[in-house]
């Protein structure tokens, strides 16, 4: 059985959808991230960096129990658990994990970035907004051109698609307008569409709330995070 510690947050959907497209039975324990849960020291056992998502897997590669952290490393390690969505032939696999780093290194905080200062920073920062709003366009460009090539990221559906899809819902917030992005948009259409990934959006959905509070901006960005805990 696996544990899943997360919040619905792109980085959370991304674990989420996997767990459901692998058909894989799972217990969710929410981690409330404008509530601090996040720093407790029982989610810091598992995730000593403090951020969502984690999971425990008790049946693990040695038939003992493990603990993953980062998003990125959990999509890997659930696809050699199950066998699934990352291609077995050598260069297929590259292809499908050079996207996969990608999103990890450019998606994910780059998009992360604008829609932080477009949307959450309590001053306006022009010149943030500006380069992060850029940045977006330039990711969605890349990932657009690529498109038009192949209908997947590694041109059959991996975890390429699973880590990117999640950041691309929010395209408004980050400055973005798909009408620009065609391939990008055929391609969110077509994962919109399968209902692994609608069960994995489902997930902690009612616990979902707006994150502008004064409290949840100090967890999310304040001192709290630089504390020792």
């Amino acid at each position: 059985m696996i544990d899943l510690y997360s919040w619905p947050t792109p980085n959370g959907h991304k674990v989420h959808i996997m767990l459901e497209e692998c058909a894989l039975a799972y217990r969710v324990h929410p981690i409330d991230i404008g509530a601090g849960d996040q720093f407790s020291p029982q989610f810091l056992a598992i995730s000593p960096n403090n951020k969502i998502p984690a999971i425990t897997d008790s049946e693990g590669p040695d038939g003992g129990p493990i603990s993953m952290f980062e998003s990125g490393a959990i999509l890997l390690y659930l696809a050699a658990k199950t066998g699934s969505f990352l291609p077995e032939g050598i260069r297929d696999r590259y292809v499908a994990l050079q996207w996969l780093m990608f999103q990890m290194g450019h998606i994910g905080p780059m998009l992360g970035q604008a829609h932080h200062f477009r949307q959450y920073a309590p001053e306006q920062i022009q010149y943030a907004v500006d380069r992060y709003t850029r940045e977006a366009a330039r990711l969605y460009g890349v990932m657009d051109r690529r498109l038009a090539e192949v209908p997947y990221f590694a041109a059959s559906y991996s975890i390429a698609d699973i880590a990117i899809y999640p950041w691309t819902r929010s395209y408004e917030n980050q400055g973005i307008n798909l009408e620009q992005f065609p391939h990008v948009r055929r391609w969110q259409q077509s994962m919109a569409e399968r209902p692994a990934v609608q069960r994995g959006l489902e997930v902690l959905q009612e616990r979902r709330r707006s994150l502008i509070d004064a409290r949840s901006r100090e967890n999310l960005f304040g001192a709290t995070q630089t504390a020792r805990h």
